[in-house]
C-alpha cells in the first residue's frame, strides 16, 4: 500500500499545488490528506467536469493542478479533456479511481460498464493513462512517465485500484463556510440591451482584467471588438468558464478576473455557483450576457426567462449581485468593483448581427498568450 501523506509530498514536491475533485470512498485516505495538507490548495468541486475546467484556468496562471474522482464520474469530464485540455494544450494530472475493475473487488453495478472501459477511454481520448503501482518504490517512476506527458502539453492518468492508498487524515472543520450577511439585490432588469454595446463596455473597463468569454457568439463577439493578450475565447467545453475562471483567481491571487458567461452556459453547470460562492475569491466578477436563448446554434429559447439568477448567486455566497438595466449601470457596476465574487446579471436581445469573425489566434496561441499576460502581472 501507499501512505496517502508520502504520495502527496511526492505530488507536492513536483509542483502540484491546487487539487480540484469530488469524493470516491478508494480516494477517503488521499482526499482527506490533501484537503487537510498546508501545502495543498483544494477546490471541492461539483462534479467532475468542474473539476477540471478549475484545475485548467490554475494551470494557465502559473499552477500545475490535479483532478481526482472516481471513473464512474469520468463521463462528466469527457467534454472538458476533449474540448478545453485537449483543444487548449492545457496539462494536469489526473487521479481517477478504478470502480468496477474487471477481475477486481467486487461492486455495485452502476460500476460494471464504466470499469470495463475506463482505461480504453483515456486512451480513445488521447489521455496517457496507467494504473497506480501498488508499493511507493514504483510510484517515482510513474509519476515520471505522467510529468512527460505533462511537459507535452497534454493530461496524464493514473487509475487508482482499490486498495492502494492508505491514510488516516480527517478533514478539519475549517472547511465550513458561512453564507455572508444578506444583502439586498441591486437594480432592476430593464429592457434588453443590445449584446455588442454591452460587450463595448465590457471591453472598455477590462484592459487590465483576465477577461475570459463563453463559447459560442460571445467570444467571436469579443474578438471582433478588439483582440488583447488578456482575453480567452472558450471553444466547446459548455459552462465550465466559470470555473476556469476560479481556478485562475486560485493561482493569480489579486489578478482580477472577468467571465463572460451566457444564460444556457450557465445553466448547464449552475453548481458552479455554489463552489465559487464557497470559495469566495475577492478578484472575480461573473458577468451573465442573459439573451435567452442558445444564439449560435440557431437561437432556440432556453429556460432562464423564468430563474432569477442574481437570487441564485446571492443564495450561493456571492458577495453581491446586482441586476443591469442600462449601459451606463454598467459601466458604474465595473468601475466600482468591490469584494467579490461579484455577480451581474445583464439581459440582452438575441443577436441580430450573425455574421462574426473567428479568432485567427488558435487556441493553444490564446492559452499561451494568456500564461504570459498573467505571468506579467
Amino acid at each position: 500500500m501507499i501512505p496517502s501523506e508520502e504520495f502527496v509530498e511526492q505530488l507536492a514536491r513536483r509542483g502540484f499545488g491546487v487539487f480540484s475533485g469530488v469524493p470516491c470512498s478508494y480516494l477517503t485516505p488521499l482526499i482527506n490528506t490533501v484537503i487537510t495538507s498546508a501545502s495543498i490548495d483544494y477546490v471541492g468541486a461539483t462534479n467532475e467536469g468542474d473539476a477540471v475546467a478549475v484545475v485548467a484556468g490554475a494551470e494557465l496562471a502559473g499552477r500545475r493542478g490535479v483532478v481526482l474522482f472516481q471513473n464512474s464520474g469520468l463521463g462528466n469530464a469527457v467534454n472538458p479533456f476533449t474540448s478545453l485540455t485537449e483543444t487548449f494544450r492545457i496539462p494536469m494530472l489526473v487521479l481517477c479511481t478504478w470502480r468496477g475493475q474487471p477481475g477486481g473487488a467486487p461492486d455495485e453495478p452502476q460500476h460494471d460498464r464504466m470499469g470495463r472501459i475506463t482505461l480504453d477511454l483515456f486512451e480513445r481520448m488521447g489521455i496517457p493513462a496507467e494504473v497506480l503501482p501498488a508499493t511507493s518504490s514504483e510510484v517515482e517512476a510513474a509519476l515520471d512517465r505522467a510529468g512527460a506527458a505533462l511537459d507535452r502539453g497534454s493530461p496524464a492518468a493514473l487509475v487508482i485500484p482499490k486498495g492502494i492508498l492508505s491514510g488516516d487524515a480527517v478533514p478539519s472543520a475549517h472547511r465550513r463556510r458561512d453564507l455572508p450577511a444578506a444583502l439586498e439585490i441591486a437594480g432592476d432588469l430593464g429592457a434588453p440591451l443590445d449584446p455588442d454595446a454591452a460587450l463595448q463596455v465590457i471591453h472598455e473597463e477590462t484592459e487590465e482584467s483576465a477577461l475570459l468569454a463563453t463559447t459560442g457568439f460571445t467570444g467571436r463577439a469579443l474578438y471582433a471588438r478588439g483582440d488583447r493578450a488578456n482575453h480567452f475565447y472558450m471553444v466547446g467545453s459548455m459552462g465550465c468558464i466559470a470555473s476556469l475562471g476560479l481556478g485562475i483567481t486560485r493561482a493569480a491571487g489579486e489578478v482580477p478576473t472577468v467571465v463572460l458567461d451566457g444564460d444556457g452556459s450557465l445553466l448547464m453547470r449552475l453548481g458552479a455557483l455554489a463552489t465559487i460562492g464557497f470559495e469566495a475569491p475577492g478578484s472575480l466578477t461573473h458577468i451573465l450576457l442573459d439573451n435567452e436563448v442558445h444564439d449560435s446554434t440557431g437561437a432556440q429559447a432556453t429556460v432562464s426567462p423564468s430563474v432569477d439568477f442574481a437570487t441564485i448567486a446571492l443564495a450561493c455566497g456571492y458577495r453581491s449581485a446586482r441586476r443591469i438595466n442600462s449601459l451606463d449601470a454598467l459601466r458604474v457596476a465595473l468601475q466600482e468593483g468591490g469584494a467579490g465574487p461579484r455577480f451581474l446579471h445583464v439581459r440582452t436581445v438575441p443577436r441580430p448581427d450573425r455574421k462574426l469573425p473567428r479568432p485567427t489566434i488558435t487556441p493553444p496561441e490564446v492559452a499561451e498568450r494568456l500564461r504570459g499576460w498573467l505571468r506579467g502581472r
